[in-house]
């Protein structure tokens, strides 16, 4: 018999004064430790064993921020000043940890949600979760805040093929380092960030890398003028229009970086930033890897059309072979496999309403971390919906 909310025991039903927090990465870090300095409790449930598991166990060794490290603090609590302006992927999990510990916040790990409801009658959000010994448990209360994220779930594209390809084939999300695979030839499909780093990482670990580009991508260097381009871009964006901005990025790149067109690396008709602004796709901060894509070392070619037994097919007609395969084709959110009947979300599983109005629904459901603008949205969010649910706590609780 399938067990429905009337079949749950007494005893595995929890009602919990403040709000239901999914969630314990960054995000729900964030949203936690602002309810901490406002005195609102919290309950907070992560389906992994730990803190920030996609930071912890879904990531390459040598990830660092992409961003200055000003732009990635999480509410309240600055990373040390002795860290680097780009902390390593162990610098950022140090940070978490101490995060986690300084506002004494405590997840019930092993909680993997596997249905949330509103409840019109009792107005109620009703959450089930199930442990790793199968038992469920039911958590009730007024609020319901969802920080899974948008890279909630890996995502593999489907190519004709696949199943004949005799080699390893892994998403980004399980590469650690180039070790394995040196003196093989890779093909990393995807040329966002992580595609070009792991690239990167393969060619210095002695691998022969191989990366597929299917669309346009914009690389911008990490820095221009003395400053990080992501500084100089919110610096623009205070004075200037959007389109105006991405021109001066595409020329400053232009100059820097010279023309990655005739390296295979063609640019979008449309600027980096409208395209973030529209599609979340973050344009590439080149890391070193271009210049290894100019002296042959990263091997750059056109989308897969199909894979055969020992490689691939490419569209532009060309065949190729290689031994190996890393998907670094990112991620998705997986609420619209347990949210049920609301039309807040999209069907890919974000808010329908862009930032910066994507954070609160109705009936106490906020969302953190669903920005398309990383660490630094997730951050800006989580203040908001704090400061929001706190006021009707306060004032539900006045002595």
């Amino acid at each position: 018999m399938a067990t429905t909310w009337n079949t749950i025991p007494e005893e595995h039903v929890s009602f919990i004064q403040g709000p239901i927090i999914i969630g314990a990465g960054p995000s729900g870090l964030a949203v936690a430790a602002s309810l901490t300095c406002l005195s609102v409790p919290y309950i907070i449930l992560e389906r992994s064993t730990g803190i920030a598991d996609l930071w912890a166990n879904c990531t390459y060794d040598r990830l660092t921020l992409h961003l200055p490290k000003h732009f990635c603090e999480l509410p309240h609590l600055p990373f040390p000043s002795s860290f680097p302006t780009y902390p390593s992927k162990s610098q950022f999990l140090q940070y978490l940890e101490t995060y986690t510990s300084h506002f004494s916040i405590p997840p019930r790990f092993s909680q993997n949600v596997i249905e949330a409801r509103y409840d019109p009658f009792s107005l109620v959000w009703r959450v089930k979760a199930k442990d790793c010994n199968g038992d469920i448990m039911v958590y009730v209360s007024k609020w319901i805040i969802v920080a899974t994220g948008e890279n909630a779930e890996p995502v593999v594209p489907m190519v004709k093929g696949r199943e004949r390809f005799k080699g390893d084939a892994l998403h980004s999300s399980e590469y650690r380092n180039g070790e394995r695979y040196k003196g093989k030839k890779i093909l990393v499909v995807g040329c966002g960030n992580s595609g070009m780093e792991i690239c990167l990482d393969l060619f210095e670990h002695g691998a022969l890398p191989i990366l597929s580009v299917r669309s346009g991508v914009h690389v911008l260097p990490r820095e221009m003028f003395g400053v990080s381009t992501f500084d100089l871009i919110v610096k623009l964006l205070k004075v200037l229009p959007v389109k105006l901005v991405d021109q001066l990025l595409i020329l400053a790149s232009k100059v820097i970086l010279g023309d990655t067109e005739k390296y295979g690396l063609k640019r979008p008709k449309v600027g980096p930033l409208e395209i973030k602004g529209t599609t979340g796709k973050s344009p590439v901060l080149d890391a070193g890897a271009l210049s290894l894509i100019k002296s042959g070392g990263i091997k750059v070619v056109p989308e897969v059309e199909s894979f055969t037994t020992n490689g691939g097919r490419f569209i532009d007609g060309n065949e190729m072979t290689f031994d190996s395969i890393l998907f670094a084709t990112g991620y998705t959110s997986n609420v619209p496999f347990w949210l049920k009947d609301c039309d807040f979300f999209t069907g890919e599983g974000m808010p329908k309403n862009a930032f910066p109005n994507g954070w609160n629904g109705e009936n106490g459901l906020y969302t953190v971390g669903f920005t398309g603008k990383g660490l630094y949205g997730a951050s800006l969010d989580a203040l908001k919906v704090a400061q929001d649910i706190a006021q009707t706590w306060l004032k539900n609780n006045k002595l």
